[in-house]
């Protein structure tokens, strides 16, 4: 590879490894001597598909210039970081090449923002047009959404792109205009909008007409970074409700704020990133997308963040004491699927299996159920009688956490031993 193109990669795949609107593992570990394979921090990262096959990235930005001053950002233009860009032809050319050599089987492509948007999200446009209409290239393509652009050009974008995204970033306006004030809400939420409205069109046209072009088929995403701002969880959570009201928007992703730029005195000094947050923000997301939760029921006025020392949906059978005990063989599927340590797939089962006898505690255990939590809130005919009611919510909630905290300190210490 011509070295000045390698140093391009370098510095650019860096740039983009915060942008956590596609899957990735965020790992940051080098090969050694012995070993093969590397989860360096920049480069390529992994996705998935709907399917549940794992699809390898080329994670990049087209410039790491940008006329904006996040507070957030590594690329604000304010820091004294190397910059560089890559012209169109130099990235469809690595594209090609490194999917010829099958190191990668799509492109997730964002950029810092050089003149205006328009001018930005043409150059992109491009990349993703030369390589569909020029190398005949039929992988996956994700394209970040420049705040501000155009309708023309989001229209464009859709035409190539397998799916399009528009980070929101910050969960309020008045935070946004604080950390972030060349943005605002506007101008990320109508390039939104555009997605939206393209997404919709193609569907009406393609039950007319069958050879009717896609129009970003794997839909929108975006992206709000946790911790940086005041805003609790009941606001980020209502926010993403709402997105996902929208008919093109498959993913909210939760990026817990890394402590990049501490010389700015309008950022939090956090010492690590809130991932125990993050991870219960995406739990709550499951809930929402999959388990029939409304978002008052997860966080509300009353319960205005998650807890942190267990998972949301225990924390809201916690609160619910009288919606239990559930009786799994005759309970509807919905609230089978509220029971703690039961999941979809063993909410299914114990729904197809209960038709050709009564289940006991070790067809639930065999289904995949953890019984540990689930024991206590369900009612079984030789399960003995200690349920929520008897053990008191309380003192549950006392049993679970010590469990849970005993277990995570056991893990530890494996792993330092």
């Amino acid at each position: 590879m011509n070295p000045q193109i390698f140093e391009k990669l370098k510095i650019l795949a860096e740039a983009a490894k915060y942008d956590i609107s596609c899957s990735s593992s965020g790992a940051s570990r080098p090969n050694t001597e012995k070993g093969i394979g590397s989860a360096a921090g920049w480069g390529i990262c992994h996705s998935f598909t709907e399917d549940g096959r794992c699809v390898s990235l080329l994670k990049i930005m087209l410039t790491n210039h940008c006329i904006y001053d996040c507070g957030y950002c590594v690329n604000r233009r304010s820091n004294d970081i190397p910059r560089t860009t890559f012209s169109v032809s130099e990235l469809v050319e690595l594209t090609i090449e490194f999917y010829r050599r099958n190191y990668i089987e799509g492109l997730f492509l964002s950029s810092g923002v050089v003149r205006n948007a328009d001018y930005t999200m043409e150059r992109m446009v491009r990349v993703a047009k030369d390589l569909r209409t020029i190398h005949r290239y039929n992988g996956y393509i994700h394209l970040k959404s420049i705040p501000g652009v155009s309708r023309e050009l989001v229209a464009e974008a859709g035409l190539y792109a397998d799916r399009l995204s528009c980070n929101i970033e910050l969960p309020s306006e008045q935070s946004l205009r604080l950390i972030a004030p060349d943005k605002d809400y506007q101008s990320v939420f109508r390039p939104m909008h555009y997605i939206q409205q393209g997404f919709l069109e193609s569907k009406e046209e393609k039950k007319k007409f069958r050879h009717a072009s896609h129009f970003a088929p794997a839909g929108q995403s975006t992206q709000m970074i946790i911790g940086v701002s005041p805003d609790d969880d009941n606001r980020i959570l209502h926010l993403a409700y709402a997105m996902y009201q929208r008919p093109a928007m498959k993913r909210v992703y939760y990026s817990g704020y890394i402590h990049i730029n501490t010389y700015d005195s309008r950022l939090p000094a956090l010492s690590a990133p809130p991932l125990v947050r993050e991870n219960r923000l995406y739990q709550a997301d499951w809930l929402m997308r999959f388990y029939h939760f409304k978002v008052d029921e997860i966080v509300n006025e009353t319960h205005p963040n998650l807890e942190l020392e267990m998972d949301p949906k225990l924390s809201w059978a916690l609160r619910n004491p009288h919606c239990f005990p559930v009786d799994v063989n005759t309970a509807d599927y919905e609230m089978i699927l509220r029971i703690p340590g039961v999941g979809v797939k063993s909410a299914q089962l114990i729904i197809a299996s209960r038709k050709f006898g009564r289940l006991t505690s070790e067809n639930l255990r065999k289904m995949g159920v953890v019984m540990k939590r689930a024991k206590y809130f369900i009612t079984c005919h030789e399960l003995p009688a200690y349920t929520i009611h008897e053990v008191s919510p309380e003192r549950l909630r006392q049993l679970l956490t010590l469990s849970a905290k005993k277990k995570k300190d056991d893990k530890q210490l494996i792993i330092h031993f």
